[in-house]
């Protein structure tokens, strides 16, 4: 019956996990799935989000369906953490927003709404991007094309290429953006050049969709959120997809938000209704107890006090293991110059590795980046930061 079915070879990512797992060496290194892990290398439990468990585990309550639409005091929270408590849009009501599954969850329900509503429009998603935004948007029925962004030459941004790009675009093209901590490449534009694209897209009539699946992880959470917020103050309809997977280390729950930024607050109401109508027809209404933990962390002072000291020591940490991997790359081999490493940003950074040397990575050292030479930095701690600088260096040298 199913012999017609294509096979599926397995995501890139995912399927790297699985080799790792089966990786004998006691010196292999995963540097390869977007997982922040901490000095010790495992997986953390924020003491913000302990606090907020057992808080509630503390008094037995009925497991009831959340609405389609999710949590309220979660997606409340989620519009104070994106744009802050006093922008005018949200004092509006124009921002309509839900609870997903994931920030992968935000992303589809916006793709499907963009499909039923704009299904004359083409997606652009920078090059490179995270794989998966081309599956989910091609996943909707879309057209999906590039957008000139990362520079191998440089280690930066082809920021004239692109801006002329996206001039050049028809109206309502839709433009898939990473408001910080880009992923693969780590490199972000600065806010000057923010402020010349969301003019282009302004002009130009264009469709901005930002995933920012790692605000705090930059830096700082009201930095991150700076082309998220300037879009929404400047006129501009927004669509802002967020996860709380990295910066809760609720990978697990799927708790993530959509956030749509309309012109007017009746337009907010028609498109709340029509992404609650998109939820209803996938999976009805989200999980709930990742919901719950997160607005209590986000609507609480003291624990959002403390979830913010948090990620600052999360964030400090990949950047002091940048710092060490560049100090010790320019040990072994001091002709070469490896500052791009310090101008990356976020859990992921370009390596510049090509894919016959990042074999050569796995196979002779048990080092495992992605295909593309992208590693997590997450993944690196002060005792396998000499190892790994030593697998580059003999990659390098070969």
């Amino acid at each position: 019956m199913f012999q017609h079915v294509e096979f599926y070879p397995g995501d890139p990512i995912l399927s790297l996990v699985e080799t790792f797992q089966a990786d004998k060496r006691p010196e292999k290194v995963n540097l390869g799935i977007g997982i922040y892990l901490d000095e010790a290398g495992r997986l953390p439990v924020l003491s913000s989000v302990r606090t907020a468990e057992v808080a509630r585990a503390a008094v037995a309550q009925p497991r009831s369906y959340l609405p389609m639409e999710g949590l309220e005091a979660f997606r409340h929270g989620v519009q104070r953490l994106l744009f802050g408590a006093e922008h005018p849009a949200l004092q509006e009501g124009r921002i309509a927003t839900i609870q997903t599954l994931g920030g992968s969850g935000a992303l589809k329900i916006g793709a499907d709404f963009l499909a039923r509503w704009f299904p004359d429009a083409k997606v652009y998603v920078s090059d490179p991007t995270w794989d998966n935004h081309k599956g989910i948007f091609q996943g909707a029925g879309f057209e999906v094309g590039v957008y000139p962004y990362y520079d191998p030459a440089t280690g930066g941004l082809k920021f004239d290429e692109m801006l002329a790009f996206f001039a050049a675009l028809p109206r309502n093209s839709v433009l898939v953006l990473h408001p910080c901590c880009h992923n693969p490449t780590g490199v972000d534009l600065d806010c000057g050049q923010w402020d010349k694209v969301l003019e282009v897209i302004r002009a130009n009539g264009l469709i901005p969709f930002m995933d920012i699946a790692y605000q705090g992880f930059g830096d700082g959470f009201e930095q991150d959120a700076y082309a998220v917020r300037r879009a929404a103050e400047i006129g501009l309809p927004l669509f802002v997809a967020n996860s709380f997977s990295k910066n809760l280390s609720l990978y697990g729950e799927r708790i993530g938000g959509l956030s749509v930024v309309c012109p007017t607050r009746h337009e907010a109401e028609l498109v709340f209704g029509q992404l609650k109508f998109g939820v209803r027809r996938i999976y009805s209404s989200p999980p709930a107890h990742g919901a719950f933990v997160a607005a209590a962390v986000m609507d609480t002072p003291e624990l959002f006090a403390g979830w913010q000291e948090e990620v600052t020591q999360m964030r400090e940490r990949i950047k002091a293991m940048r710092q060490r991997l560049f100090d010790e790359l320019g040990r072994k081999l001091p002709e070469g110059d490896f500052s791009y490493f310090l101008k990356q940003r976020g859990m992921f950074g370009y390596t510049g590795f090509s894919p016959e040397q990042v074999r050569r990575l796995q196979e002779g050292f048990a080092v495992y980046l992605l295909v593309s030479g992208r590693m997590c930095v997450a993944g690196l701690n002060e005792s396998n930061v000499g190892y790994v600088a030593d697998a580059f260096a003999e990659v390098w040298r070969q």
